[in-house]
C-alpha cells in the first residue's frame, strides 16, 4: 500500500472498499446489532412522550463524544445549563453544541438526504461558525508523546469535496450491503478524509446517528453510541488506523457493529428504567393527599424532560402559570420528589433520582 503517515493521503481509495466482503463474522454481528436496535426502537415507542428521551439521551451522547476529543465536562453541568448556557464554562458550552449540531442534522434530513451539505452544517453548528472544507496543507494527526505524524489526511479543496461526494453516494447506493455495515465503512472514510480544520471526530459521530435515523433504524436520535467508543478509545483509534495501514476492514466493521449492539442494549435498559421511575413518581404523587391535588401527566413529564427544571419550563410548556409553577415545584421539593439549588437569583429544581439514573451506568434508583 502506498501510504506514509507523514505524507498527505491523497490516494485514499474511494468507496466501496476494494475487495471488502461481508464475512460470516460480520453477518452474525450485524444480525445481533439489528436485534438490539429493534429492541431499543420498541422501548422508545413505549413512552407516550418521547420528549423525555429526546431531551436527555443526546446530552449523554454529547458528553462522551466531546470527551473523546478531550473536551471534558460533567453530565451535571450539561443538564444544569441546557436551557441557559451563558454562565457555563467553555467546555460545557462546546459540549452542548454537540446536541445543537445533532438537531441541526435531523432538521437537515427533513429537507434532503444526508449529504456534503449536511456534514458542513453539522460541523458549523458544532463550532458555532460557518465552516468549509480544508483549503490549506499542514493538517495532520500526531502523537502527543513523540510529536510525530500518525496520519496525514488528503489535501486540496476539490479532492476533499470529491471524496465526500463519493462517501455520500456510497451511503445511498442501491446495493445489498446492510446499512449498519455502510455506517461503519463511511465512518472510517469520513475520519480518513478529515475534511474540516476542527470538529471532524464529533461531526463523524453525529453523522453515524443521522444515517441510522435516515435509514429508519432509529426513529429518534437516542442511541448513546459514544459510550462504547469512550470506553474502548484506544481500540477505536487502533482499528481506524489499521484500516489505513493494513486494509483491516473486518476488525473495524466488527468494532462498530459491537458498539451498536452494546449501546443499543444499554440505552434500551436506561429507557426502561426512566419509564419505571416516571411511573413510580406518578404513583407516589397520586397516593399523597397533598400532591394528588396538583397532579397532571404534563407536570410529571415536565420534570422528566430535563433533570434540572426551571419555573420557565413549566410556563413555556403551558403546564401552569408562573406563580402556580413555583408553588407546585416547591411542594414536590417538600415531599422529596425534587431538591432545590439556588443559582444566583434563579432557583432550580432537580429531579435527583432521574439525575442519578442518567449519570450512573446502573439502571436502578432510590425508591420513594
Amino acid at each position: 500500500m502506498n501510504w506514509n503517515p507523514a505524507i498527505a493521503y491523497n490516494d485514499l481509495p474511494l468507496l466501496p472498499p476494494h475487495g471488502f466482503e461481508e464475512t460470516s463474522k460480520i453477518f452474525r454481528q450485524t444480525t445481533k446489532s439489528r436485534v438490539a436496535l429493534e429492541s431499543l426502537h420498541q422501548a422508545v415507542n413505549l413512552i407516550p412522550n418521547n420528549e423525555i428521551l429526546i431531551q436527555t439521551i443526546p446530552i449523554l451522547e454529547a458528553k462522551s463524544s466531546s470527551e473523546i476529543e478531550n473536551i471534558v465536562t460533567t453530565t451535571d453541568e450539561l443538564f444544569k445549563y441546557i436551557d441557559a448556557d451563558e454562565n457555563a464554562d467553555s467546555a460545557t458550552k462546546e459540549a452542548l453544541r454537540y446536541r445543537t449540531a445533532l438537531w441541526t442534522g435531523i432538521n437537515s434530513l427533513r429537507k434532503c438526504p444526508l449529504s456534503v451539505r449536511t456534514m458542513t452544517e453539522v460541523c458549523s453548528s458544532l463550532r458555532n461558525l460557518n465552516v468549509t472544507v480544508r483549503k490549506n496543507p499542514g493538517t495532520y494527526i500526531g502523537s502527543s508523546r513523540t510529536q510525530s505524524p500518525i496520519y496525514t489526511p488528503p489535501v486540496g479543496e476539490d479532492l476533499i469535496l470529491n471524496k465526500l461526494q463519493n462517501l455520500s453516494e456510497f451511503l445511498h447506493g442501491e446495493d445489498p450491503m446492510d446499512p449498519l455495515v455502510k455506517m461503519a465503512i463511511a465512518h472510517y472514510q469520513f475520519e480518513a478524509i478529515h475534511p474540516f480544520n476542527d470538529g471532524n471526530g464529533r461531526t463523524g459521530r453525529v453523522i453515524n446517528i443521522l444515517y441510522l435515523v435516515e435509514q429508519g433504524l432509529l426513529d429518534q436520535p437516542v442511541l448513546y453510541l459514544s459510550k462504547y467508543i469512550i470506553e474502548n478509545k484506544s481500540e477505536y483509534y487502533k482499528a481506524l488506523l489499521n484500516v489505513t495501514r493494513e486494509n483491516a476492514w473486518e476488525d473495524w466493521v466488527l468494532f462498530m457493529l459491537r458498539a451498536v449492539e452494546d449501546t443499543a442494549t444499554w440505552t434500551k435498559d436506561k429507557v426502561h428504567a426512566i419509564v419505571k421511575l416516571e411511573q413510580k413518581t406518578i404513583d407516589y404523587i397520586r397516593s399523597n393527599s397533598e400532591l394528588r391535588k396538583i397532579y397532571s401527566r404534563e407536570l410529571v413529564d415536565a420534570i422528566f424532560q430535563r433533570p434540572y427544571c426551571r419555573v420557565s419550563n413549566l410556563v413555556d410548556n403551558d403546564v401552569v402559570q408562573r406563580q402556580t409553577a413555583m408553588k407546585y415545584l416547591k411542594l414536590m421539593s417538600e415531599h422529596g420528589i425534587l431538591t432545590t439549588l439556588d443559582m444566583g437569583r434563579e432557583k432550580l429544581f432537580i429531579n435527583h433520582r432521574l439525575m442519578h439514573l442518567l449519570m450512573s451506568d446502573s439502571h436502578s434508583f432510590e425508591d420513594f
